[in-house]
């Protein structure tokens, strides 16, 4: 049997690269611009599999409606899925598999490139310089050798993310409840508690997954306990930040720079041109007012190597499943 899959939230660079793959697989492949919601499950009838991103909706509803589709495979074309329904998943026996590590090393790399952009101001020089503006007034930025760097998860990104910063020079403690001690023992990182990790960084950035006990760990009292002046950067997932919190710090000086590829409501403007539309959210639409604020559109995954394994470990979990009946990569 040659599965029928339906992607969802399909953009071109998709298409591309799902194609290019899949002629080593030979399934019927099938893209869609639409997102999953309650509204486009129903497309999913005669398909086997759907394929889906970070911001498709599976909550028990679609997901029982997935069952009565009689889909069985739900493929996450990325790492995280707080988007799935996990409990309702099991009871309808709806297997859900994932891209558990594409290129921790391009969305480390982005972490630090929002790190340089916001210190060293290239953005607004690039924009200067472009209109014969060659001073250097409001451009001033600060070593990053000798700084503290805070990292929140040293999974495969922090960790690699921790490294570069160590090659700057900086000093980089780190917090997570599972210790990564080879990190601890080459020196690379100083594992602290939370609080110390907030009170004494200059620059703090997430690369924790989004559970219940992480939701709004950067909020109003987790700000309070920070040096005034921080950076705080965010390349894993939007809820990570309190963003009326956020708001208020920026506000207050007590923030000195946000850099963010994640929003907590995302999926209602990130991957679309909206160029031409009035933004309902206030909350974006005050961020990008402050001169101190970095917004990327969750792009921080988006590099040759990264979709190229995308593809080519999410066509490998469907062939898994489907050809050789067994499971890889599952979320269980």
């Amino acid at each position: 049997m040659q599965p029928k899959v339906l992607f969802y939230s399909s953009k071109k660079y998709d298409i591309d690269f799902f194609t290019k793959w899949n002629h080593e697989f030979n399934f019927n492949l099938d893209f869609l611009e639409t997102p999953l919601n309650e509204r486009t499950v129903e497309l999913s009838k005669n398909y086997h599999a759907i394929c889906i991103f970070v911001n498709d909706q599976a909550n028990q509803k679609i997901i029982k409606a997935l069952k009565d589709n009689q889909i069985s495979l739900i493929a996450l074309r990325c790492a995280g899925f707080n988007n799935i329904d996990l409990d309702a998943a099991k009871k309808y026996d709806i297997k859900i598999v994932r891209v558990p590590a594409y290129s921790p090393n391009a969305v480390a790399e982005h972490a630090v490139s929002l790190i340089l952009t916001l210190n060293r101001k290239t953005h607004k020089a690039y924009n200067r310089v472009k209109e014969m503006n060659f001073s250097l007034d409001g451009l001033l930025g600060f070593d990053l050798n000798q700084k503290i760097i805070g990292v929140i998860g040293t999974g495969k990104i922090g960790s690699i993310f921790a490294k570069i910063m160590k090659g700057f020079g900086s000093e980089v403690i780190a917090y997570d409840m599972i210790k990564n001690y080879e990190l601890e023992k080459n020196s690379i990182v100083r594992y602290v508690g939370l609080e110390e990790l907030f009170r004494n960084s200059d620059i703090i950035s997430l690369h924790c997954p989004l559970t219940k006990q992480t939701k709004y760990l950067i909020n109003e009292n987790s700000i309070s306990l920070m040096k005034t002046g921080v950076m705080i950067i965010n390349t894993g997932r939007g809820a990570l930040i309190d963003t009326k919190a956020i708001i208020k710090g920026l506000k207050n000086k007590k923030i000195g720079y946000l850099g963010i590829d994640v929003y907590e409501q995302e999926e209602d403007l990130f991957f679309k041109d909206l160029s031409y539309e009035i933004i309902q959210d206030d909350d974006i639409a005050r961020l990008v007012t402050f001169p101190n604020v970095l917004i990327t559109a969750h792009q921080a995954f988006f590099t040759d190597n990264a979709m190229n394994e995308i593809a080519k470990t999410t066509l490998n979990n469907i062939y898994q499943f489907f050809i050789k009946n067994q499971i890889v990569n599952e979320v269980s």
